[in-house]
This record gives C-alpha cells, sequence and structure tokens, in this order.
C-alpha cells in the first residue's frame, strides 16, 4: 500500500499549472450501477468532491438513495439527478427529497427536464420542480440547472437556442431571490472554441449562473463517438469524427487534455468568465476518469486516502 500511495504522490506533478488551477474542486458523475464496482471512493477522489449520482428512467428510488448514503457516508458531496420527466407527481418529489436527506443527508440537487420524450406525469421541466416551492422548504443549499453549450434539440427541435435562452432567463432571475447557490452543469463537449463562445453569450445576455463545464473523461474513441451522438453533442463532434480518420490515432483512447488545457488557458486569461469549474463525465470508468484528473491537477486530483497517508 505505501508503494501505491508513492506512485500516486509522484503522479501528482503537472506541467501545466493553469490545468492544475481549472481543475481543482472538479466534480464527477456516477450512477448506482457504475458505483457498485467502486471499492472505496475514498482511494479515487479527492476529499469534499462532489458526486452527482445520474438517475435514469428505470432505476429504483431504493437504489439510488443506497448510492447516496453509502457516498455520503464516505465524506463526498452528493447531488443526485432528478429529472423532471420521470417524476410523476408532487409527492413523489417530496418523498424523494425527505429520502435523501432522511438517510443521506443530502441538500444538493441536479434539476434537468430529464432523457425522455415524454413525461410520466406531472413535470416535463426543471422550473415545474423548482417552482413547487419542495426544495426551499426542506432547506437545499445548493440546486444547479442543465447547460447546454451546443443547444438541445429536445428543447430547440428546428435548432437555434431560443427556448433555452428563455429558460436560463427565468433560471438567472430565480437564482436572484433564493439563498440556494445556483450553477449550471453542461452537457460534455470536445471543443473549448464553442464553449467558450457560449459562456460569453450568456454574460452578455446577462446569465449570471456560474458554469461547470461538462467534460468527457478518458474513453475509447468510438464510446465517446456513439455517447456524443445520443447526447446531441454538435460542432465539438468534427474533434472527434477527425481524430477517427487518423489511423495512428483511432486505437488510441481518447483523452480530454487539449480541450481543458484550452479552457484553463482561457480562465486564466479572463478570470472572471462564467466557467466556473470541470464537471466530469466518466464514460471510459471512473477510475479511468479519477486517475487522469490526479496525473493532471497536482495535489488538487489527489485522492482522500493518498492525503490521509502523506
Amino acid at each position: 500500500m505505501a508503494l501505491l500511495n508513492f506512485r500516486r504522490r509522484e503522479a501528482a506533478r503537472p506541467a501545466n499549472a493553469n490545468l492544475e488551477a481549472f481543475l481543482d474542486g472538479y466534480s464527477i458523475e456516477v450512477m448506482p450501477r457504475t458505483a457498485e464496482k467502486v471499492d472505496d471512493f475514498r482511494a479515487l477522489l479527492p476529499q469534499g468532491t462532489r458526486v452527482y449520482i445520474a438517475h435514469i428512467d428505470g432505476t429504483p428510488i431504493d437504489e439510488m438513495v443506497a448510492t447516496a448514503r453509502r457516498i455520503a457516508a464516505d465524506g463526498f458531496d452528493v447531488m443526485p439527478h432528478f429529472p423532471a420527466r420521470i417524476i410523476k407527481d408532487a409527492a413523489t418529489l417530496a418523498d424523494w427529497i425527505a429520502r435523501y436527506q432522511g438517510e443521506a443527508g443530502v441538500t444538493q440537487a441536479l434539476l434537468l427536464g430529464g432523457g425522455i420524450s415524454t413525461p410520466h406525469g406531472a413535470f416535463d421541466n426543471s422550473m415545474q420542480l423548482i417552482e413547487t416551492g419542495l426544495f426551499d422548504r426542506a432547506g437545499f443549499t445548493r440546486l444547479h440547472v442543465a447547460g447546454h453549450p451546443e443547444g438541445n434539440r429536445d428543447i430547440d427541435p428546428n435548432g437555434g437556442d431560443r427556448a433555452v435562452m428563455e429558460a436560463l432567463r427565468w433560471k438567472q432571475a430565480f437564482s436572484e431571490r433564493t439563498d440556494a447557490k445556483m450553477a449550471m452543469a453542461t452537457q460534455f463537449a470536445f471543443d473549448a472554441a464553442p464553449i467558450v463562445a457560449w459562456a460569453d453569450r450568456l454574460k452578455a445576455e446577462g446569465i449570471a449562473l456560474p458554469i461547470h463545464i461538462g467534460i468527457a473523461g478518458p474513453a475509447k474513441l468510438q464510446t465517446l463517438i456513439k455517447f456524443a451522438i445520443a447526447c446531441g453533442v454538435g460542432p465539438s463532434l468534427k474533434v472527434l469524427q477527425k481524430r477517427a480518420m487518423d489511423v495512428t490515432k483511432l486505437v488510441l483512447p481518447y483523452e480530454p487534455t487539449d480541450v481543458l488545457a484550452d479552457l484553463a488557458a482561457h480562465k486564466a486569461a479572463h478570470p472572471d468568465c462564467l466557467i466556473e469549474q470541470v464537471h466530469m463525465f466518466p464514460l471510459g470508468g471512473i477510475k479511468t476518469a479519477a486517475q487522469w484528473v490526479t496525473d493532471h491537477a497536482g495535489q488538487s486530483g489527489v485522492s482522500a486516502a493518498v492525503s490521509q497517508s502523506a
């Protein structure tokens, strides 16, 4: 064990100081079935890491709460998804909130529409969840909403972003009248330029919600292309397609080094940019994503277990 810890500390010597700073405080996403494959999150993640728990349609709430309880017990901030379209009614929402709080001490939530086309019940979007007042009455201290740097055809089926921007203005107004801290956790993208342009446009439009930019962790190229198409990733998909045409790179796993280095440089040059931190989608596995951050983020990426044994 001592040898393992030594190697992890030695690996945490980043060559890019901007990237180290940008990755500090990153968050990561898991699902109950992927969390089951991790023996000890403390051996992978820095202390205090925010861990989102994705709620896929069909996942029993018992499994969601059990995963939240386990990860919270290890000392991490837990943020479960509340997908509006899979929540039957206000009573169901109230039950979920009470269970997360009572069994896992949860006071944070990601509110989003959800990845299905037909709602299961009364809710269609995150704004309706907010309007119930249930999160406010339960004393939730942080509420995140979804962001879409490259648009969302589920919301704007004809292209463009009229409906998306209208929803963001509503959420901005709500953030100004609530005590809960708010931010946008975004869909992943593979090119910094569209992300920066989107962040600049939001700021010009009066949107001030901090952006937690979604980034796909290391994974096989074929895996990422499949997820990117399914999730509606737009202009930056060309980065993957170009890579797929290079035979020398086709068999190598994709790593988010370039896009993160570009975003880190932009953030260093423009500290008032809305992009606040990184949210990691571990599409190639939680351990792989966590180790990549450890190798590139210096002490900011060192796991809780390593920090305590140092």
